[in-house]
């Protein structure tokens, strides 16, 4: 049963994730301990008709080792045949599939710096990359498969073995797999239910929502003129429809760079660069954050905010009911791939130039124009409660309630 469902996983992943198309190259981005799904998607992406398909191997034990033993200047390097590795794919116009599984805290004892370096280092040199991918300019899509030591983070109580059957069944559950059910017609229907919502949100045209809960959130952000809400599948420059996440309950948008004002609070941990955040919250006057504290991984935190400019800023405003099927599992996945469609979140950094009208085909300096933000870096965060109110007031000053609750206010 469990060879089953791996192979309908696979083939969900190569026929709706990012809709392998006849000829057409794959890249798979692979931890070493997802070798055998990694091999899976590569034989269903044949069989659906792909050229050719390579993998990108990662291995964050050895990455440790290079953390904590490395002098401090080689994170400053990026090698330029890896650049040339993403770039020259995507430029043929292949397909991206990131398996995104790890420890969530395996840098924990790694010096902030050093991981700073690394991310900064990386993200200017696939800049070019990474802007393709966020433009839709080719299909792509992030999935995870259980590793032992995440599902032991996931399931301390359970062994090692436990903690991964587990994971893997609740992973299956929340990308709708199921004995004897077809995955692709289920996925079909739940990327339809969550393109009428974001209907919904794009016939309001709202200016701006407010934000408010129990934790003390109180946080208003403006949207800018023209931006458009998305949800469950989107179209590529050659006009494929793709899912980027698996699994999404999403609907997001852009915020206006300068228009976010006030503070919120994280509802969920944060893991980033392999260090787990807590209990934090963010300060924003103008747009900028002028203001955080967190209980747990505050020097990680300040990293990632002072990463560039644009990561004071948000880049993402996303909606998720909190009871969505995540929600309702009750589990902390400590993976921003599972734990973002749990709670609606926010994203520091780098924004969607798909979410403006017309912005896939603005330069930077436009986009900025438009109020559009840009950085190196794009990290979720979750803000989402059982008792968070969303009020959106329209362009002509209309106030609609979004959210009631923790949920979505309307019906749709």
């Amino acid at each position: 049963m469990q060879q089953e469902l791996l192979k309908k996983y696979a083939n969900l992943v190569v026929k709706v994730g990012v809709n392998i198309q006849q000829d057409q190259l794959l890249v798979i981005n692979a931890p070493i301990e997802c070798a055998d799904f990694a091999r899976l998607i590569a034989e269903e992406a044949f069989e659906a008709g792909a050229h050719d398909v390579v993998v990108s191997w990662s291995d964050e034990q050895l990455a440790h080792i290079r953390y904590a033993k490395g002098r401090k200047e080689i994170f400053t390097e990026f090698p330029e045949w890896k650049v040339r590795f993403y770039q020259d794919y995507a430029e043929q116009g292949a397909a991206f599939v990131s398996i995104a599984a790890r420890d969530p805290e395996i840098f924990k004892d790694i010096e902030a710096e050093k991981l700073t370096l690394s991310s900064q280092a990386a993200g200017a040199a696939l800049l070019e990359y990474r802007a393709r991918l966020m433009n839709n300019e080719n299909t792509w899509c992030v999935v995870s498969v259980p590793t032992a030591a995440w599902a032991g983070k996931v399931f301390p109580e359970l062994s090692r073995e436990e903690a991964k059957e587990r994971l893997w069944r609740e992973i299956f559950s929340t990308v709708r797999i199921e004995p004897g059910k077809d995955q692709e017609a289920a996925w079909r229907e739940h990327i339809a239910f969550l393109q009428k919502a974001a209907e919904f949100m794009n016939s309001h045209d709202f200016k701006s929502l407010h934000y408010k809960n129990s934790l003390g959130t109180d946080l208003t952000i403006e949207l800018p003129q023209g931006h458009i809400w998305a949800g469950g599948a989107e179209k590529c420059a050659t006009g494929v429809w793709f899912a980027a996440n698996m699994p999404t309950e999403e609907v997001y948008s852009l915020p206006l760079r300068e228009g976010v004002n006030g503070t919120v609070y994280a509802s969920k941990p944060l893991i980033y660069n392999g260090n787990r955040i807590e209990n934090f919250h963010l300060t924003f006057k103008e747009g900028r954050v002028v203001d955080f504290a967190a209980e747990t991984g505050e020097e990680s935190l300040r990293e990632l905010i002072n990463m560039d400019e644009g990561s004071h800023y948000l880049g993402e405003v996303a909606l998720v009911p909190y009871d969505s099927p995540i929600s309702r599992s009750g589990i902390l996945f400590y993976n921003t791939l599972f734990d973002e469609n749990a709670a609606c979140h926010l994203a520091l950094g780098k924004a969607y130039p798909t979410c403006l009208k017309g912005g896939e085909e603005m330069d930077s300096v436009t986009l900025m124009q438009h109020g559009v933000n840009d950085s190196l870096v794009h990290e979720d965060f979750m803000i989402g409660t059982a008792d968070l109110d969303i009020v959106g007031t329209t362009r002509n000053g209309e106030e609609v309630q979004v959210f009631k609750d923790g949920n979505f206010a309307f019906a749709y």
